[in-house]
């Protein structure tokens, strides 16, 4: 499956960015889907994945901020960013598994400033 991602840029403490990720294919067939992102220097990260039956886990560090929703009719998924401070700032990319098969979408850099 491809991946597009979009919604990043600049912003500042405190605000908020809506990222969205359309997939290729029908994310009902798609077992997980949801987000990563890398600051620099560091890992990639989970933030937030979506199962096809709907349950979602958020990182500790974005529960209460980031909200993670999908319209399987569009095939795309939606990373609400809130409250946003400095250290969400990194590259944060899309992911989807299909369990034999994982993609990546081309990541979309988010920065916060303060």
């Amino acid at each position: 499956v491809q991946l597009q991602a979009s919604g990043g840029g600049l912003v500042q403490a405190g605000g908020s960015l809506r990222l969205s990720c359309v997939a290729s294919e029908n994310i009902g067939d798609i077992n997980y889907m949801g987000w990563f992102r890398q600051a620099p220097g560091r890992q990639r990260d989970m933030v937030a994945m979506i199962a096809s039956g709907g349950t979602i886990d958020y990182a500790d560090s974005v529960k209460g901020r980031f909200t993670l929703s999908r319209d399987n009719a569009k095939n795309t998924v939606y990373l609400q960013m809130n409250n946003l401070n400095v250290e969400d700032t990194g590259v944060y990319y899309c992911y989807a598994d299909r369990g034999w098969a994982r993609s990546w979408g081309q990541g979309t850099q988010v920065t916060v400033s303060s």
